[in-house]
C-alpha cells in the first residue's frame, strides 16, 4: 500500500515556508491505518520489545495500537505538568529555544527493552531527549519507529546506531 497517498501536505503551516505533513488522512482511513500499524509491528519479533514509549501527542495515536498489536504495554512521555505522581524530567535544546519532557519514574523497569514511537522523525531532538529519559530509568533502547521521516533534517544522526524503522520518507 502506498501510504504517501494518505499524507496531506499543508503549505505554510505552522509558518511560511514549512510544508506540514499531516497524518490525519492516514489515521482516518481504517485499512491504511491498520496496514501502517501492522507494518511497523512486523519489523520486531515477539519478545524483542518489553515496553513501548509513545510521545505526546501523535506518538500516542501510533503507539497505542502498535503496543496492542505487539502485546506489550505503553509508557507515556508528556509535556511538563501533565502526568500525576513522581516523574523524571529532561530539558533539551530546540532550534529556537528549549523544551522539556516527563515520564513516570516507574514507567520503565531496569533492563526493559523499549521501542520509542512517534509519528514523525524530523530533527531528532525530541527522540534523543526521550531516549535519555528511558536510559535514565534503566531501559534499553531496542529501536525507534515512525510513520514518516523528513530525511533532509538528518534526525536519525542524533539517534546513534539503534535500529530505526520508518514507513514513509520525504
Amino acid at each position: 500500500m502506498d501510504l504517501k497517498k494518505h499524507i496531506r501536505e499543508v503549505p505554510d503551516f505552522p509558518k511560511p515556508g514549512i510544508g506540514f505533513k499531516d497524518i490525519s488522512p492516514l489515521l482516518a482511513d481504517g485499512p491504511a491505518f491498520r496496514f501502517a500499524v501492522d507494518e511497523l509491528a512486523s519489523h520486531f519479533k515477539e519478545g524483542e520489545i518489553d515496553k513501548l514509549v509513545g510521545i505526546e501527542s501523535r506518538g500516542f495515536l501510533v503507539g497505542a495500537p502498535l503496543a496492542y498489536a505487539m502485546n506489550v504495554g505503553i509508557a507515556l512521555v508528556r509535556k511538563p505538568g501533565k502526568l500525576p505522581g513522581t516523574v523524571e524530567r529532561i530539558q533539551y535544546e530546540l532550534e529556537y529555544g528549549t523544551d522539556a519532557l516527563e515520564i513516570h519514574r516507574d514507567a520503565i523497569q531496569p533492563g526493559e527493552k523499549v521501542l520509542i514511537v512517534d509519528d514523525v522523525l524530523a530533527t531528532g531532538g525530541t527522540m534523543s531527549a526521550t531516549a535519555k529519559l528511558v536510559r535514565k530509568l534503566g531501559g534499553v533502547i531496542a529501536g525507534f519507529a515512525f510513520l514518516l521521516e523528513l530525511d533532509d533534517l538528518n534526525g536519525r544522526e542524533r539517534l546513534g546506531d539503534t535500529r530505526i524503522v520508518t514507513l514513509i520518507h520525504y
